[in-house]
């Protein structure tokens, strides 16, 4: 099992690394942080100074938590990608939804998406893709494994973030390098987030 508390430091700009993508300046940053603060949340955690890899966030229940994500990473200063359907990037908020980061995704031709985003991965110097594995904010009794599979083809470790709306923290870290064996690695990535307070418990758990 891995600790949930593994890290409690409070994370600020000046402790990401320089091999991390980054984005913005000191002014977004600090507006960032102000309105995490407004809203009484905190960051905390570690992010291990690499070039790539695979953010995991969960319990994934409401549209607050890809808000508070990527308040997070502009208050890091951290340049975070995530997939979305292609429809989303159409006019009027394609140009908006492209500058938070997003790729967009055409689910209505049949190819491997693994293999694109592993692809993704190789074509890019650096790049930190945010997956929530649930799929939905709806209860699901299985998560979604492309992660994991992304992940490993890629050769990038897992870097895990909870939404923590008890302590209404935002804590990232530990980073799991997988080993291949998803039988043996996923239920424990799945017991990091067991008594993590998810916006919605009702939506949460098997």
């Amino acid at each position: 099992m891995i600790s949930n508390s593994s890290d409690d430091s409070t994370l600020k700009p000046m402790d990401i690394g320089n091999a991390i993508p980054r984005r913005g300046n000191k002014l977004s940053q600090a507006i960032a942080q102000r309105s995490m603060s407004l809203f009484g949340w905190e960051i905390k955690g570690h992010v291990p100074n690499l070039s790539k890899m695979v953010l995991v966030g969960a319990p994934h229940t409401s549209n607050w938590d890809f808000i508070l994500t990527i308040c997070t990473m502009f208050a890091l200063g951290i340049q975070l990608n995530w997939l979305a359907k292609d429809s989303l990037f159409r006019n009027p908020f394609g140009g908006i939804f492209r500058y938070l980061g997003g790729i967009g995704v055409n689910r209505r031709v049949s190819t491997n998406l693994v293999d694109a985003v592993v692809n993704e991965f190789k074509k890019r110097e650096s790049i930190v893709l945010a997956i929530m594995p649930e799929g939905t904010r709806s209860k699901v009794r299985r998560w979604k494994t492309g992660f994991y599979y992304m992940a490993t083809q890629a050769s990038v470790p897992i870097l895990l973030i909870t939404f923590d709306y008890g302590r209404k923290i935002m804590k990232i870290g530990p980073a799991i390098n997988p080993t291949g064996d998803i039988e043996t690695d996923l239920p424990h990535i799945q017991s990091y987030f067991k008594d993590i307070k998810a916006k919605n418990p009702d939506k949460y758990g098997s």
